[in-house]
């Protein structure tokens, strides 16, 4: 495959960050994706995230399957670690980087097929382990390199380009996060950077598991009348719980709040979520409040976006294994073989 360089020279007028980086500096190369593909705004988030909170190219770790979302970490943050897994093995992949390395910002980008098919059992782990990053499954209903196929999250009776319509009852990956142990989750639209970006943003600056589900139109299989995964569906049957800014300081914890008005709820590091609500009868820490939201307005055929749950008390699956703070590639062999003694009170305490 041949690929087309991104020209180096940058417009000396470009806005720059904190840190004196520009927004070009987080792009990868230049995408081969079809013109459209909702795959590419997600990208786009992504640039626009990570430029916003200032975040060092260089600290972050981006993994992925196969399939036309796992091509998509080589159009962003060309400068950033990078791991191409086999098909559905990029949960075990990133648990296993993270655990050698706490220090990286760890990102899994995903599709419907990599994760809710054949990588199924690795996303159902990584979930409940609570393995701390940003766990990102862009959603189009369909397998888009083999020319179609619905996937395992194609909703029931949603009709294919050749007029099929699927008899399968659909995966809800967002379901499946709640169910699982998922610390933050919500759902967005490739179409809606407004909404994205911000949660983008909060996902990472959440501590644990932080699944965002993205519904991305594939524009040569699934942008057609029929199809629930389209750009006029979505558009149609979205139902946005609330909106939310990310801003860097410290508020005291308010999860219960008046429709119309906003509350701050602060994560571990500090960073504060500013939630808008939008529906009086949705309150996004409770877990098994939004697993009934979103299956009663899944019936309805609605899409329900927003941060759908969030646990700011949240641990990763260092603080569950309670591991030494130093990054495990850098111990030394002192503290690997610490010597007989220490050894025989391991072995004594399991007993």
């Amino acid at each position: 495959m041949t690929y087309v360089a991104k020209p180096k020279l940058h417009h000396p007028t470009l806005s720059c960050n904190k840190i004196g980086m520009t927004r070009r500096d987080y792009e990868g190369r230049i995408s081969t994706l079809c013109a459209g593909c909702g795959h590419d705004s997600i990208s786009a988030a992504i640039i626009q995230a990570c430029w916003e909170l200032d975040i060092e190219p260089h600290r972050v770790a981006k993994l992925s399957g196969i399939g036309c979302s796992s091509k998509t970490p080589d159009y962003f943050l060309g400068q950033s670690h990078g791991f191409n897994t086999v098909h559905g093995r990029m949960p075990s992949a990133l648990t296993g980087a993270n655990l050698a390395n706490r220090e990286l910002m760890y990102l899994g980008v995903s599709g419907d097929g990599d994760s809710a098919s054949i990588g199924i059992g690795q996303f159902v782990h990584s979930m409940r382990r609570g393995v701390n990053m940003v766990y990102i499954v862009e959603n189009n209903g369909v397998y888009g390199l083999t020319k179609g196929q619905f996937s395992a999250t194609a909703d029931q009776g949603s009709v294919s380009k050749k007029g099929i319509a699927n008899p399968d009852t659909p995966i809800d990956m967002v379901g499946l996060a709640l169910q699982l142990g998922a610390t933050f989750v919500a759902r967005s639209f490739s179409g809606d950077k407004q909404q994205l970006v911000p949660l983008i943003m909060a996902a990472m600056r959440h501590r644990g598991a932080a699944f965002l589900d993205v519904i991305s139109p594939c524009v040569a299989f699934n942008n057609h009348p029929g199809s629930t995964k389209s750009y006029d569906y979505v558009r149609a049957h979205n139902e946005a719980v609330n909106r939310l800014d990310v801003i860097e300081s410290r508020s005291e914890i308010i999860v219960e709040f008046p429709e119309g008005e906003v509350a701050e709820v602060e994560q571990h590091d500090g960073t504060v979520l500013r939630l808008r609500k939008l529906h009086a009868d949705y309150e996004p820490s409770d877990r098994i409040a939004a697993m009934n939201y979103v299956q009663a307005h899944q019936a309805k055929g609605e899409v329900v976006t927003g941060l759908l749950y969030l646990d700011p008390q949240a641990q990763d699956l260092h603080g569950h294994l309670e591991t030494v703070a130093e990054p495990l590639n850098r111990l030394d062999s002192r503290a690997l073989s610490p010597g007989s003694n220490v050894l025989g009170k391991i072995n004594a305490a399991l007993r």
